[in-house]
Formats: structure tokens, sequence, C-alpha cells
């Protein structure tokens, strides 16, 4: 579930060359929003043959991070990055991808005036013997100056942590005090992968994306392939399931010409749309090809929609404060291709994609989702009215007669969305 893997996850600290040093954060000077320097940050991470001093309109606000993961602002104005840490002295223990070893380094790192402290520390790492390819906390979002939150990541069978009880702090959500230094569980995600299991598949739970909001946590489980809300109370329930897909098997697996074998969705990212909507990004699994990865909108209560696909290996999504949609790349030509050169790429409002060849764009889908919305709608008016008259459901041109009455609310949503707030996903207009 996910083939969300230690060598995809540290990916951000090697590969020849091809990003700047581990352990730096960029900020283009080019911003357009908190959001949109965020996502921007990461690219820096990923994206360049140079060091990142050595790019014109490109300054390094931090740096001696250990495996640098998602960024947060706080409502200060503060740079906060999850830092997966560089595991420790053990336990260790010997997988299929070699060895492993635990350890407490990994962090947070708070930005603000050209200072660095690590605010948080001692959390939850796995990494290689050497440090390198590091799983632990892997994003931070804020809900107000009091409410940080932190994902924990894991990427395995959260059975893993019953084997080995110093992992019991992975897979889980975690509240943050910055001031204090202290955090609490918000959530464990790896009980909810190993009870309920969304995807129905082999457990395995990675959370890698947390959006933090009024009464309510969104997490995005990589190694579930799901969308994940916890309540202020902590109760956890499914917002949405991405599945598998049928794509041709690589050359090299040896199968017959036209074979195709499973490729799960793997979620990475999530992130509020203008429309009040959450949009999830997807790294794909193995085997990665490229223009395989998808941008899904999802509103609770209603089964995720494709909105912008062609996209490779995508790791984190944003909007501009000019409403376009912003997607980074880790491997713009797959995790399997030996380049891991990344991409930023901007969807236009046309669909159009800076750099790119317009494809499938997020305009021209959200169009039709409108469409398809009103006239959803339109039809459960209509049989309501219908009832309420004592007659039969109407259908066909006699039901223009209640073309005047008023329109009606949008459908009750997903119990799981019961307490959000009023108003906070309008209807597309």
């Amino acid at each position: 579930m996910g083939l969300w893997t230690r060598s995809v996850a540290g990916l951000e600290g090697t590969g020849g060359g091809a990003v700047p040093p581990r352990g730096v954060v960029s900020l283009s000077a080019v911003r357009r929003g908190r959001s949109l320097v965020l996502l921007a940050a990461v690219a820096a991470l990923l994206v360049g043959a140079t060091p990142a001093s050595a790019n014109p309109g490109v300054t390094v606000v931090a740096s001696g991070l250990d495996n640098p993961r998602g960024l947060g602002f706080a409502p200060n104005g503060a740079l906060f990055v999850a830092e997966a840490g560089k595991g420790g002295a053990g336990p260790c223990n010997d997988g299929p991808e070699g060895r492993v070893c635990f350890g407490a380094s990994g962090a947070v790192t708070a930005v603000l005036h050209g200072r660095q402290s690590r605010v948080l520390s001692g959390l939850p790492s796995l990494a290689d013997p050497d440090g390198s390819s590091a799983i632990g906390p892997s994003d931070v979002s804020f809900n107000g100056l009091g409410g940080m939150y932190v994902t924990v990541g894991l990427g395995a069978n959260p059975a893993l942590r019953q084997q080995f009880p110093a992992l019991a702090g992975m897979a889980r959500l975690l509240r943050a005090n910055p001031a204090r230094g202290t955090t609490r569980v918000a959530a464990d995600v790896g009980d909810f992968e190993a009870t309920v299991n969304p995807d129905g598949g082999e457990p395995d739970t990675n959370p890698n994306s947390v959006l933090a909001g009024p009464g309510a946590q969104v997490v995005a489980d990589a190694g579930g392939n799901s969308l994940l809300r916890v309540s202020a109370s902590g109760r956890t329930s499914v917002l949405a399931v991405f599945p598998d897909r049928l794509v041709d098997a690589p050359p090299f697996l040896g199968l017959p010409p036209g074979t195709q074998i499973p490729m799960q969705a793997v979620p990475t990212s999530v992130v509020r749309g203008p429309d009040g909507a959450y949009y999830v990004g997807q790294l794909t699994g193995f085997p990665f090809p490229v223009g395989a990865a998808r941008v899904y909108r999802v509103v609770p209560g209603h089964a995720p929609q494709v909105v912008a696909d062609g996209f490779t290996n995508v790791i984190d999504l944003a909007f501009g404060r000019d409403g376009r949609l912003y997607v980074l790349e880790i491997a713009h030509n797959s995790l399997l291709s030996g380049d891991l050169t990344g991409a930023l790429i901007r969807v236009g409002r046309d669909g159009e994609r800076a750099g790119h060849p317009r494809r499938r764009g997020l305009r021209l889908q959200l169009r039709r989702l409108r469409r398809e919305r009103h006239r959803a709608a339109r039809s459960a008016a209509l049989t309501a009215r219908s009832r309420c008259a004592g007659a039969p459901p109407a259908h066909g041109r006699t039901a223009h007669r209640h073309r005047s009455a008023p329109a009606p609310m949008p459908a009750a949503r997903h119990p799981a969305a019961a307490h959000e707030p009023a108003g906070r996903y309008p209807p597309l207009e």
C-alpha cells in the first residue's frame, strides 16, 4: 500500500549533485503568497545543479538541517521546517532495502528574521546507518499560533511498532507547543490503518502531509492511500480513498509485452483550494510512470474527482494568490529514470502549464464538475418538490414549472464532516 520506500523519502539528499547541499532551505525572491513561497522552498531543495547561493534570485534562509521535509508558516510569519532526522544508534533492522536504524533525531526548526532554532527535538527517526534516506517528521501546519501540528511517518506495516517498541511514536499526528518544545498525540494514524485499513490492501501507513483547520486536521496517508480527518477530540475518519490503477509493466520485469500491473496512488500532499475543497497530489507507486500522477479534488461525502493530470511523482501542491495551482514534482522524469531533477509546474487558468504542452486543464475540469453538480442539485430539487406536492417525482419537461422556485441547499455532507464550519464547502458558482 503506497510503495513509499525509504529511498523515495530520502531523495532530497541524494542524486549525484542534482540538488543543492543536503540540509539547505532556499526561497525564491519572487513571492506570490505564503502558500506558494512554501512550495517554492521545497522546490529549491529538489531542483538545480548548483548550490542555492549561486542561483540568482534565490536566498538561503536555513542550513544545517537533518533531511528537511515539509514546511509551514505560522501566523506570525515564522517558517517551520519538519526534519526527518538521521536515525540513530538503534535498534536496527535488516530489511529488503538494507539496514535501517532508529534514533530520536527528528526535529522541527523555526526560521524568523534571519535566525533559526530547533523548537522541537527528540522526535522519532528511521534512517540508513549513515543518516541518509530518513523517515520521521514529514510535515507541519498551523491553525493559529497555538495550533501547530506535525506528522511523523513510518512507511511500513503499523504492526512493526509492536515488533520494535522504540517505533511506537511513529505513524502519528502530533499537536505541538513550539514555545515549550512539547508535543502530545493528536491521532495514532498507524492504529487507524491497522484497524480500519481504508483501501483494503496490505496494511501500510506513512502520514506525509497535514492541513490544520478550525475544528479538525486533514492528513494524507501516503502508505494507506487515504485522506483522513482528525477531529479536535482525536476521532479519525475517512474523507477519501484513492484507488489503484493498471499501468504497463516496465520492460526490466521481463513480463510479456502489453502486461499491466497495479500501481498504487500514494497521496503525498493536501491543500485547500480557493473553492474550499481539498486538493490532493499523488506520487504514484511502482513503477512510477511518467505522466501518471494526478491531482484530485475532494469534497467530503463525494468521490474524489481528477482535476488535473499528466504529472510525474508529485510531492507537494499550493495555490497562489491568483488562484492558480502549482504542482511540485520530486522527479520530473520518474523515480526510476536515474534523473532526480524535480520540477515546479504552474497550471494556468486555461489549463496551459508553464514550460509544458497543454494537457487536461484545471479550469476545464472544474467547469465540468460545476455542470455535474448543478445537474445533480436540480434533479434532487425537482424530486423533492414533486414529493412535497403529493405527486410522483417529476420527469422531463413537465418539471419546468418549478423553475422559479428557490434553489435547494446542497446535499448533506458525509457524517465525518458533520462538525465542519458552515459554508466551508460552498457550491461552485
